[in-house]
């Protein structure tokens, strides 16, 4: 157990092992804790700082702006951050020091991106990529239908079990983060799509395999369908589709889904409850969306926008959907 007076990378490595065996924290997230403060040892030693108990709040400022000068963004710098903070917390509770080296100091401000969506018209390409001469082709467009349809997480749409559906009353039943439940609408679309894969495909890629998960979503080989097979499904149907595949992901159907519901005119609350978003503010990112959309929209389609309008030929107002 190290003393005040102790080696920097001494405390370090015991309060790694502290947090991997007594916090439980995650592998990866300790592994990070790792990275970041080995940076940060190294910078307060260029300052001259080889103990803990001589960490002051000017060595973490300039481990900040160290990590700035690297050309680290303000993400990776707040989460850098968030480790030092907690190796001297930890310090101050274990009274190896008596001072707190991190009064003042602020963490970098952090812009949140706004999520990739596709317009609608890209998500009708995408679906319409799918191959439903085949029992393959047409699960993949009932879950397509339903990604998009009910907005699901990837995690959502694969773990769905064929108790979930109400075809009758066009509801879904959906487990989402912390064992929620919510009950989702599905479309006609989406429901046509699942019936015709029910009853023409899914007892075709069970075959004669006992059906022991009673999955929705089956495999070539009769199991349930992962997130990773489907990560590289969608991403081949976006090629098809004539959409570069990096604009493509699950994620991304979930996201034109809020904001397809929002420029429809639907209120952000039901948007919430469909979503299954605990906190109202993590919904509203969808209004940031749709303004930009409507900007590259007026710059696009508009005679005074940057597109100049509809193109060469066109008069004002042509163009428009």
């Amino acid at each position: 157990m190290p003393d005040p007076e102790a080696e920097l990378s001494a405390a370090i490595d015991n309060f790694l092992g502290h947090a991997t065996a007594l916090r439980g924290l995650a592998r990866n997230t300790v592994e990070a804790y790792s990275r970041d403060l080995a940076l940060f040892a190294e910078s307060v030693a260029g300052q001259g700082v080889s103990h803990l108990s001589q960490v002051q709040r000017q060595h973490v400022s300039g481990f900040l702006h160290d990590l700035e000068k690297r050309g680290q963004g303000a993400r990776s710098r707040a989460r850098a951050l968030v480790a030092v903070r907690r190796l001297l917390l930890y310090a101050t509770q274990e009274k190896w020091i008596d001072h707190d080296a991190m009064d003042g100091i602020g963490a970098p401000r952090v812009t949140a991106p706004l999520p990739r969506t596709l317009r609608p018209d890209e998500t009708e390409a995408l679906i319409g990529a799918t191959d439903e001469g085949t029992p393959l082709g047409l699960r993949d467009r009932a879950m397509l239908e339903v990604l998009y349809g009910a907005g699901l997480r990837v995690s959502e749409l694969v773990g769905l079990q064929l108790s979930a559906l109400d075809a009758r009353g066009g509801l879904l039943r959906v487990t989402g983060k912390g064992e929620k439940e919510r009950v989702v609408p599905l479309g006609d679309p989406a429901i046509a799509a699942i019936d015709r894969y029910l009853e023409e495909a899914r007892d075709v890629l069970l075959g004669s395999r006992p059906d022991v998960t009673h999955a929705l979503f089956l495999t070539r080989r009769g199991g349930p369908m992962t997130r990773q097979n489907f990560f590289a499904l969608i991403r081949k149907l976006a090629v098809k589709a004539g959409i570069p595949r990096e604009r493509v992901s699950p994620h991304v159907l979930r996201h034109a889904f809020a904001t397809d519901l929002l420029d429809g005119g639907a209120d952000l609350r039901s948007i919430q409850a469909m979503l299954g978003h605990t906190d109202l503010a993590t919904t509203q990112i969808y209004t940031h969306v749709s303004r930009a959309r409507l900007r590259d929209t007026v710059d696009e389609r508009h005679p005074r926008g940057q597109g100049r309008g509809a193109g060469p030929g066109k008069g004002p107002g042509r163009g428009r959907r």
